[in-house]
């Protein structure tokens, strides 16, 4: 007798679709956070400043902020500094928001201030909307 599989094949195909698109809007999501968060403590945002903060090569940084505007996210000219368009800014507000959610959450449910941290670094790419409300239901009934 053949068993029944635990989710049909179409719940598993969008499940997997849905963590092929969190994979591909990760990188910029990162990178707009990076900027934004370069340009308030220094006052710009530079490649190699860039390649630094993420441990990848220039060129690695060069790639990701040619599709970036390709994507209408950052503007850049050689040898000057990045800027985030009005749509990098707001997915960077957007991501850090997630971010902030995600990581006072765990804090909340015991996880320490470090490792939520970094725990909310992957999970905030992933988090879904609805996972993401309950969340903020949570951690306003603790307010």
């Amino acid at each position: 007798m053949k068993k029944r599989p635990l989710i049909s094949e179409i719940q598993s195909a969008d499940k997997f679709e849905r963590i092929r698109r969190a994979h591909q809007s990760e990188v910029a999501e990162d990178y707009v956070e990076m900027i934004a968060e370069l340009i308030e403590e220094t006052g710009e945002a530079r490649a190699v400043d860039l390649a630094t903060r993420f441990g990848v090569t220039s060129p690695t940084v060069n790639a990701t902020i040619q599709r970036l505007q390709r994507e209408g996210l950052v503007e850049s000219k050689p040898y000057r500094s990045i800027f985030l368009t009005q749509a990098g800014t707001q997915l960077a507000k957007e991501s850090r928001d997630k971010h902030r959610v995600v990581r006072d959450f765990l804090i909340a449910i015991g996880v320490n201030n470090d490792v939520a941290e970094q725990d909310a670094e992957g999970v905030e790419h992933h988090v879904s909307e609805e996972t993401l409300s309950k969340f903020k239901e949570f951690l306003e009934s603790q307010s």
